[in-house]
Parts: C-alpha cells; sequence; structure tokens
C-alpha cells in the first residue's frame, strides 16, 4: 500500500456500520467514493436478506471492505468490530472516521472533521450539530440540551452536541477505544466518558443540522434513551470516586447511629439530644477523614479542608431541616409516609449535590 498523503481522503477510514439499509445508505457509500475516499469500511449488524443488495452494491466498489455481522449485536459492537479491522488490515491509516449512512453526515462536513483531526493530531474531532436552529425536533433538542448540561455538571465536559455520531478519531486511540464497555448505543456515551477519564482531549467542528422527520419520529424514543443514557452516566459515576462516596456515606451513617445507641443504652435517655449531637459529630468526622483520605484522596491543607468540609456539611443539615419542614407545610400534609418521603427526595438531592461540591471544591486537588 502506497503512504497515505496530508488529504484526509488518502490517510483517514470511513467506518460506516449499518443495520437494513436502503437507497440513502447506496448514495452516501457512492459519495464517498466519488469524492476520493480511498478505504471504507461497512459493517453490516445483522442485516436481513431483503436489504443485502446495498451491502452487496458496496461490495462492488475496491475501496469499500464490507464486514457481516450473522446476527444483529448494535452500533457499538459494529464500531469495534470496525475499528479491529482497521488496525489489522490497515496499519498506516492515521484515524478513521466514524459516521451514519443515513445521510444525516454531508460530504463537506465528513470531509472537514477528517482535515481538522489531521491538524489536531492528539484530539478527537466531534461533529456538532445547532440544535438552536428552526426545524430541528423538539424532542432533540430538549433530549440534547439536558444531556449537554448533565454532562457539563456531572462530568466536566462542555460539548454542545452530546449524540453526534459523526466523529474523526486518531488511530494510536482504537486499541482504548476497543476496550469500551457497551454494545449497542450507549458505547457512543461510554466513549465521551473514556475520553474524559483517560484525559483525551476533543474539539467541535460545527457541521449542518439534517433531520429527516420520518425516519427520526419512527426510531427515536424520548423515555427509552434517555433511561439508557441515564444508567450509562450512573454507572460510569458509581465507578470512580462516586462509589467511594456512597460507601463512605453509607459507614458514617451507620456509625451515626451505632454511636447513638450506645450512649443512650450506656447512660440512658435523659440526655438524648447531646447524645444525638455526640453522634452527629463524630460521624461527620468519620466522613470527613474517608472522603479527604480515601474517596477523593487530598493530600495536605488539613485544616483548611475540614474548614472547608463543615461550611458545606453544616449548611446541608440546615437545608435538609428547613427545607423538609417547607415543602410538608406547602403540601399540608403531616402524615409519616409524606413527611418520610419528602425528606427523602430532599436529602437525595443534596446528597449528590455534595458529592460535586467535594470533589469540585472541598477535597480539589491540583491538575497533574
Amino acid at each position: 500500500m502506497d503512504q497515505f498523503s496530508g488529504d484526509c481522503r488518502d490517510s483517514l477510514v470511513i467506518v460506516l456500520p449499518s443495520l437494513d439499509p436502503d437507497a440513502k445508505f447506496s448514495n452516501v457509500v457512492s459519495g464517498l467514493v466519488e469524492s476520493g475516499f480511498r478505504n471504507i469500511v461497512i459493517v453490516d449488524d445483522g442485516s436481513d436478506s431483503e436489504h443485502q443488495q446495498w451491502f452487496s452494491l458496496a461490495e462492488e466498489y475496491p475501496q469499500c471492505t464490507v464486514l457481516h455481522h450473522g446476527i444483529n449485536r448494535g452500533k457499538g459492537r459494529a464500531l469495534k468490530t470496525a475499528f479491529s479491522c482497521v488496525m489489522e488490515k490497515i496499519p498506516d491509516a492515521e484515524g478513521v472516521i466514524t459516521i451514519d449512512g443515513d445521510g444525516q453526515h454531508l460530504l463537506k462536513d465528513i470531509i472537514a472533521c477528517g482535515n481538522r483531526m489531521l491538524e489536531e493530531k492528539d484530539k478527537v474531532v466531534l461533529g456538532c450539530r445547532d440544535f438552536d436552529l428552526p426545524g430541528v425536533p423538539p424532542r432533540s433538542v430538549a433530549g440534547n440540551k439536558f444531556t449537554s448540561r448533565a454532562f457539563r455538571l456531572f462530568f466536566g465536559i462542555r460539548l454542545s452536541d452530546t449524540q453526534t455520531g459523526l466523529r474523526a478519531i486518531p488511530a494510536k486511540f482504537l486499541p482504548e477505544f476497543c476496550d469500551i464497555s457497551g454494545e449497542r448505543f450507549e458505547y457512543e456515551t461510554n466513549m465521551l466518558l473514556q475520553m474524559k477519564r483517560s484525559g483525551i482531549g476533543f474539539c467541535e467542528q460545527p457541521i449542518e443540522t439534517v433531520y429527516d422527520p420520518d425516519d427520526y419520529s419512527s426510531h427515536y424514543n424520548a423515555v427509552k434513551d434517555s433511561w439508557k443514557l441515564g444508567k450509562v452516566m450512573l454507572r460510569f459515576l458509581l465507578s470512580g470516586s462516586g462509589a467511594k462516596y456512597v460507601l463512605s456515606s453509607v459507614l458514617s451513617f451507620a456509625a451515626d447511629k451505632l454511636f447513638y445507641l450506645f450512649l443512650v443504652g450506656a447512660f440512658g435517655v435523659a440526655r438524648e439530644a447531646t447524645f444525638h449531637l455526640i453522634a452527629t459529630f463524630s460521624s461527620s468526622l468519620l466522613n470527613f477523614h474517608l472522603n479527604k483520605f480515601w474517596v477523593f484522596r487530598k493530600k495536605g491543607e488539613y485544616a483548611k479542608d475540614l474548614f472547608a468540609y463543615y461550611c458545606v456539611c453544616i449548611p446541608r443539615t440546615l437545608i435538609s431541616t428547613t427545607f423538609t419542614s417547607l415543602v410538608i407545610t406547602r403540601l399540608r400534609a403531616g402524615t409519616p409516609g409524606v413527611a418520610t418521603l419528602v425528606n427523602i427526595i430532599v436529602d437525595t438531592i443534596l446528597f449528590i449535590a455534595t458529592y460535586f461540591i467535594q470533589k469540585k471544591w472541598v477535597f480539589k486537588t491540583s491538575a497533574k
């Protein structure tokens, strides 16, 4: 194979996963070939016999390599199958460009993302749509804005289009991306989260926003897709410091109740309020040490961190008590069940908020 030149059509490989394609798929493939792309890896992800004709047409082009999954294994697995093929069969490629076969990614945008990646070889280039333009389905606007804000709040990832399938990826990241979990659409979200965890940089390349209303309405499920994304994000949170934070809180809660029971059992209930205060303070000290030295692994600045911790801990307790009382009063519901439910909701929100405050401020470590 000749050495690649500097144009993305020579040096990057198109990766195109597809399930039950139609004429739009064929138009995308022919457009890529006619524009000069030398290598196109297509993955047939278990399409039925009625749609095999489109893959057969693609195989007629010498630029195309068509891989077949005997059954539908999901977009994530299809992408990983293609990445493995590129690493094995086209080792001189400088990277890949993942696209969809439904015509949503215009040729000029595909080329723009590829050339941008060649300019910034250490970054993944994400083709990002503008959801503020007229004509974009409202559900897509709402879903993308929600996930973009969630990514920024929970993971510190500033990204305007979290669901883009147009991505230019340097070849050196392909081995790591092949090991990312996820077999279906959640894989693309996991990819973004893994980039954050591994310190892989990215940049956004503005692209045209193209939607087929009929195709969109038949494939988009707001509740189902949002639930899947939520599970992926929660799993990522609990796979790192989030899991330790939860365990630290559980241990501190248990210590609070056990110490309180010990004091009441040893000295009686006459000073119940005092014992409750002592137990709460003791468990908070335990929680501080667990969070500082185990959860967030913050070294030094003991007194400063302790002061900052209680600047968060005390207001959180006051807010929990006050807000719960206000909500119950507002609802005019004094039954134990309602009061308990309100308290659980309020404390859950404060629990999550406190995690990020401690991570971003109280126990924030200097960037390496």
